[in-house]
């Protein structure tokens, strides 16, 4: 089968084309959301901040709620006996 440029394109090609175009664009949109998000997430902080709260000890409060109860004892404890050792406590 010859494809030059004045011969038509097999379906397969036109069909695996139109799929790309789709994931290419589906990520698009996600992206977009995403930057949506991000936004909105800054507007949430600010709007904390401006309330009083400390929008870094918030972001730590939010990163402790996604990890396990277990592996987060477990740092504090070392972080004491670190603390300890240096004297700091």
């Amino acid at each position: 089968m010859d494809l030059t440029e004045d011969s038509p394109k097999p379906d397969s090609y036109r069909v695996t084309a139109d799929e790309l175009r789709s994931f290419i664009e589906r990520f698009e949109r996600l992206e977009m959301e995403k930057k949506d998000i991000a936004d909105q997430q800054k507007e949430v902080m600010a709007e904390a901040k401006g309330r009083g709260y400390d929008t870094k000890v918030m972001r730590k409060v939010i990163a402790l709620r996604k990890r396990d109860r277990d592996d987060i004892a477990e740092e504090e404890a070392v972080l004491e006996m670190y603390k300890e050792a240096l004297g700091m406590t």
